[in-house]
């Protein structure tokens, strides 16, 4: 019964390094008006997922960003079955944004595989600070939550309230529609795009930031990139679905569950073919 048990408790914790990604996973991006969104929540690496096992229980925030910016709350529209999806008609014409912040969940691992998971998302004040406390061994113990966004379109017109930001703890902001038609670029440069991301309203700095992207041949690729003093990045434009994603860690003080606490953020679209693209 306990090496089931260990077993066990490593596949979860495997499971967890090589599936960190989390998104809102609709069946497709471009939309007429009226018609009803399929939106999943999707789990998983390298921009493939599988559906999540949550319900209406892990909702701590999901709203409809409308194209004139209005809110409307969604919660209800979950049931309890886990695995459950949401069904959204869309009845205006324009750019739709769907939020969702989840509670907390807690995991433990053991001393390296923390420290593996922490280089694997360039979480290096979190290394240092177990480096300097003699914690480098000790068992990570954490709260984590999702911050994740989705951008679809609806229709012709493009509407901009998808650039603002949103009250997730952890924000990418675009600064530009993505179904907007890019300004094109010299011969010479590839087109470029920028975002934002923020922390309870606030720039983050030399954040490691990951942009997920996958072709007309379904080929997948994942680049790095660091958010400069103003809390951007300017990264390659390609057609297609596009993911941007982070990872923030705090450390907790007087809890007796958690050592740390993460904040995990994803934004997806889909990049037009019809514009130029960054291959």
């Amino acid at each position: 019964m306990k090496k089931w048990l260990l077993v066990f408790l490593f596949l979860v914790s495997s499971t967890f390094l090589t599936a960190h990604e989390f998104w809102l996973a609709p069946d497709k991006y471009f939309f007429n008006i009226r018609d009803i969104a399929l939106i999943r929540f999707h789990v998983g690496e390298n921009f493939t997922g599988e559906n999540w096992s949550g319900n209406k229980e892990k909702i701590k925030q999901l709203s409809h960003y409308l194209p004139n910016g209005n809110l409307v709350d969604l919660s209800e529209r979950l049931s309890m079955n886990k695995g459950d999806s949401l069904r959204l008609p869309l009845q205006a014409e324009g750019t739709h944004m769907i939020v969702f912040n989840s509670t907390n969940s807690h995991i433990e691992l053991d001393g390296n595989k923390f420290t593996e998971y922490l280089k694997e998302d360039g979480l290096e004040k979190a290394i240092q600070y177990r480096q300097k406390n003699g914690e480098t061994e000790k068992v990570g113990k954490e709260y984590y939550q999702r911050s994740v966004k989705t951008i679809i379109q609806a229709g012709n017109e493009r509407t901009d309230a998808c650039i603002e930001p949103t009250g997730l703890p952890l924000d990418i902001v675009p600064l530009e529609n993505p179904y907007s038609s890019p300004g094109m670029a010299p011969k010479e440069n590839l087109p470029t795009v920028k975002f934002r991301v923020l922390f309870k309203g606030k720039s983050m700095a030399n954040l490691l930031v990951k942009t997920w992207y996958r072709d007309e041949n379904g080929k997948k690729s994942m680049s790095e990139y660091r958010t400069n003093n103003r809390g951007i990045i300017s990264v390659k434009r390609y057609s297609g679905p596009f993911m941007v994603s982070a990872v923030y860690m705090e450390r907790l003080e007087g809890d007796v569950k958690a050592d740390w606490q993460s904040y995990w953020a994803s934004l997806n679209f889909e990049y037009s073919s019809f514009f130029r693209s960054g291959r």
